[in-house]
Parts: structure tokens; C-alpha cells; sequence
């Protein structure tokens, strides 16, 4: 079985948790943009509450291009917004030193495009988890899938419910001040855990 998934701006953990059910994945590449979804935003919990990142676009977020096509908007400095929350949130973090240089050159790399920016966080992501995975990109849209495939496209969105047995539970960095949030950027998971992340994913996904 293949997985055909959408495109997500540090995915949620629970969105890598399906990425780990599979071995082999395709990501869409010809749908049309979706507003309110996770394609240019992401969450992270912070000392006094959960922070919401997201990556402005050129024209708005109510255009109906492809997501192809998406252009992000550089009027204001969002990277460096984005990279002091996450300086703020994680610097006690116990791997985040580790990984901060490298996720760091990829958000000042200043892509032109949504799809080009989040493709190439997912693989980064991918390979500080070392994950054995076969990526390939759609050539069309395909509203029904072939029977192979499992249609996991819009299935995580924003301000979706999280049933308790669907979640990753590890410990936080703010979780003594606000509790544990569950289901956050996986950025997050990374962070706090390091190596052992990829294996909290995998012994979770058998149970999605």
C-alpha cells in the first residue's frame, strides 16, 4: 500500500506518525492551495501557551492556484520571526543545538515557492530521523485513487480534535507550566527527543 499525502509546513506529529505507517509515499503535487490547513503554518508550544507560525503568501491565502505555484511573500520578515520563537521555545531543549544550523539554512534559504520550501523541510526531517522511506511526487491530480493507494490529503488540519489514543506522548519543555500538548509541530518531538524520536513514531503508528 502506498500513502498519497499533501504537502505540510513542519507537519504535525501525527502526521509523521502516518508518513512512518508506510514505506512507500507520493506526495500531490496538483492540487490547488488550501487555506486553513497546515501547508504554511505550523504549532509550537511555548511557555505561556501554544505560539502559531505561518509563512505569508504572495496574493493572500484565499487564491485558488495550484499549490504549485503559491509564491511566499518576503514584505515581512517572517523567517526571522519564526527563527526567535523557536530560539525562545526550545533553547533548553536537549537536541536542539544538534539540529539548529542545518533547519536554520533551510529557512533562510529564501525559496520562491511554498511547495519547493516545504518539500525541502519534509526531507530534512526525514533524514535527521533516518527514515527508510521511497518518496516520489504526483504528475496529475487524481481526485479518486487507485486501489494501492491510501488517500491521506487533508486528513490533519488545524484545530483538529486528537483522540487520546492517537497520540505521542514524550516529555516537553514548558509541559510543567502549561501540560502536555499533544499533537504539535514535529519539530517539537525532534527537539525534545533527539534519535528516539523516530522510534516513538514508529511504535505509535501501528496503533493509528
Amino acid at each position: 500500500m502506498k500513502l498519497l499525502i499533501d504537502y505540510q509546513y513542519f507537519g504535525t506529529v501525527n502526521y509523521y506518525k502516518m508518513l512512518f505507517k508506510f514505506k512507500y509515499i507520493e506526495f500531490e503535487e496538483y492540487e490547488h492551495y488550501q487555506k486553513g490547513s497546515f501547508r504554511n503554518r505550523t504549532i509550537i508550544p511555548g511557555a505561556n501557551g501554544l505560539i502559531p507560525l505561518s509563512v505569508p503568501l504572495q496574493n493572500g491565502r484565499d487564491q485558488r492556484a495550484l499549490f504549485k505555484n503559491i509564491k511566499i511573500a518576503y514584505k515581512e520578515n517572517w523567517v526571522l520571526q519564526h527563527t526567535r520563537a523557536l530560539d525562545a521555545c526550545y533553547m533548553r531543549a536537549p537536541f536542539y543545538e544538534f539540529y539548529r544550523d542545518s533547519l536554520f539554512a533551510i529557512l533562510t534559504s529564501q525559496e520562491e515557492f511554498l511547495m519547493d520550501l516545504d518539500r525541502k523541510l519534509i526531507q530534512w526531517v526525514l533524514k535527521m530521523m533516518k527514515a527508510n522511506l521511497t518518496i516520489t511526487f504526483s504528475t496529475s491530480y487524481q481526485k479518486e485513487l487507485a486501489t494501492e493507494f491510501q488517500d491521506g490529503r487533508n486528513r490533519f488540519l488545524p484545530n483538529q480534535a486528537i483522540a487520546v489514543e492517537d497520540q505521542v506522548n514524550y516529555g516537553q519543555v514548558f509541559e510543567d507550566r502549561i501540560g502536555f500538548q499533544p499533537n504539535m509541530s514535529i519539530l517539537d518531538l525532534l527537539f525534545c527527543n533527539g534519535p528516539a524520536a523516530t522510534g516513538l513514531l514508529k511504535d505509535s503508528s501501528s496503533r493509528f
